[in-house]
């Protein structure tokens, strides 16, 4: 199907436009025009009927003058050809300016017999005043009637010019009165026309450009919304759908490129997370290494140590007696016993070096089920309460509610004790740890508060690193806070730590979701039926352990 140009349906509504215009001003010319020549033609006519009815009044004036009295008479007849004159001077002025219907044939005629009929009249009157038969017959009856039948022609000849000057007025107004209706009609006929032309071309209007540029603006922010997929259906057959196959089109290429970033991204981030990977797995080992290294370095100090003094003992047993080497015995006894000891405490710094290491590994595959927090975080206090760092400390619980949430109890429990435990090993006698329980915005929230050393700005920076620690027992191995900073990510929840500085205490909120991610589901028993994972009932007591 051929396309056709948006600019040839404008040019064509236009011009459309432009002739209902052209008609409808043609018509009130039109009607115009016929009342103005109407008007001027009525005026010309009134002054030429003015002018005739002079000319009447001056013939009607004969009739008070005897024809007994020839220079009155005659001077009567005198002023009825001028006013004849007068009115065929604005009867051709008339003519002239084109406002005499007929042309003025009839008027003309009438002229020309009202002057044949004027010298008839004057020959007439001659005729009474000569004598006949060489007798005088100035009172001769006969010729006396013969001038006023010829003075009655005169005065009906000039009736009738006036009738025909009426008649003309009359013509006149029927046929300016006819022109102005046919002017009415075709002014109505271009109104109508022009309303019914504004009608179509609005709706049309609506179909060729209204309607493709909603189409278009609306496509242009389906793009923008990030919909590529959904492309512009103009079907306009003009420049506006040439402009939408462009879009298309351009679209088109731009969902490939995105795509094709998309899969690079993609890849590059497979690779970066293997690289992550990588350098973390080095990282950890580096780490690790670093840290069983002192272990094993005192182990092996004490196990030659152990060596040489077993060889001393050995010696000494033989080359003196028995009651000498009895001696010798208990005095080394307990030197032996020393260093065993120092061998075990060193065995069991690796073995929780490498316990702690196991229990990150294990993290992505514990389960999560309804737990009740508040009954978790009392458990947890009731066994820090008997460690030794809990002495001559203060530790408040403050619960909001009755709190559940999907969670890995073991892992969650020792996220809590961590915690717990750095806060206690952070104060001196006399210092108060604050734990805080809530909901917000669908997160149960922990809220640890103590009053101990607190952090500077470098040390809450690294605070979450592995093998980062700054203890003031020196016993860390900067493994517990990454552990459980991965714990709480696990569970999809965040791990945050504040301090206003150095010996001013420190914070920690930890939020946990009230429900399991989209897509993750827990396994459901009995009592988790009637149990919702979200249960606040305000108990409106602090708890201490």
């Amino acid at each position: 199907m051929a396309r056709r140009g948006l600019r040839h349906k404008l040019m064509l509504g236009m011009a459309l436009v432009a002739g209902s215009i052209l008609l409808l001003a043609g018509g009130t010319c039109y009607g115009l025009y016929a009342y103005y020549m109407s008007v001027k033609t009525t005026d010309k006519k009134l002054v030429e009927l003015t002018s005739a009815n002079n000319i009447i009044e001056a013939i009607n004036s004969l009739e008070l003058i005897e024809p007994t009295d020839p220079q009155t008479y005659q001077f009567h007849i005198l002023g009825i050809r001028s006013q004849l004159a007068a009115y065929r001077d604005v009867h051709a002025y008339t003519v002239a300016t084109g406002y005499d219907p007929d042309g003025g044939e009839e008027e003309r005629h009438l002229m020309d017999l009202l002057h044949q009929q004027l010298d008839f009249l004057e020959t007439e009157l001659h005729w009474l005043q000569k004598p006949v038969g060489g007798a005088s017959t100035t009172q001769d009856a006969n010729n006396y009637e013969k001038v006023r039948v010829a003075q009655e022609r005169v005065r009906r000849t000039a009736e009738h010019l006036r009738l025909a000057l009426i008649t003309d007025i009359q013509r006149n107004g029927r046929s300016s009165s006819s022109t102005i209706r046919q002017s009415i009609w075709l002014v109505g006929f271009a109104l109508v026309w022009a309303i019914l032309l504004v009608g179509t071309m609005l709706y049309y209007f609506r179909a060729w450009m209204f309607a493709p540029i909603r189409e278009l603006q609306a496509g242009v922010q389906r793009v923008h919304a990030g919909n590529f997929t959904q492309p512009i259906q103009l079907h306009s057959h003009d420049e506006l759908q040439e402009l939408a196959d462009e879009f298309n089109a351009m679209v088109a290429r731009l969902h490939a490129v995105y795509a094709d970033l998309a899969r690079q991204v993609n890849e590059r981030s497979r690779q970066l997370v293997r690289s992550e990977r990588m350098v973390s797995v080095g990282f950890l080992a580096a780490g690790v290494a670093h840290e069983i290294n002192n272990p094993l370095a005192s182990i092996l100090f004490c196990a030659e140590a152990l060596e040489r003094r077993w060889q001393e003992v050995l010696s000494a047993i033989a080359t003196t007696g028995a009651a000498a080497s009895g001696n010798l015995l208990a005095a080394e006894a307990e030197v032996l016993a020393r260093y065993l000891k120092m061998i075990q405490q060193e065995a069991l710094r690796c073995k929780d070096i490498t316990q702690k290491l196991l229990d990150f590994s294990r993290t992505s595959d514990r389960r999560k089920e309804p737990t009740d927090l508040t009954g978790l975080i009392r458990g947890v206090l009731e066994v820090a309460r008997h460690l030794p760092a809990s002495r001559g400390k203060s530790v408040v619980f403050e619960p909001t509610g009755y709190i559940v949430a999907p969670v890995n109890a073991q892992d969650l429990k020792s996220v809590i004790l961590n915690l717990v435990v750095n806060a206690l090993d952070s104060m001196d006698d006399g210092g108060k740890l604050t734990i805080r329980l809530g909901t917000t915005a669908g997160y149960a929230e922990m809220i640890f508060t103590d009053t101990g050393c607190g952090m500077t700005p470098e040390v809450l920076q690294n605070i979450f690193e592995p093998f980062f620690t700054k203890n003031r027992t020196g016993k860390g191995t900067g493994l517990g806070l990454f552990i459980s900073h991965q714990i709480v990510d696990q569970h999809g929840g965040t791990i945050t730590a504040t301090s206003p500085g150095p010996g001013q205490g420190s914070t920690f909120t930890v939020r946990i979701p009230l429900q399991l991610p989209q897509g993750e589901t827990t396994p459901t028993t009995d009592s988790d039926s009637d149990n919702p994972q979200v249960l606040a009932f305000p108990r409106g007591r602090r708890e201490a352990a």
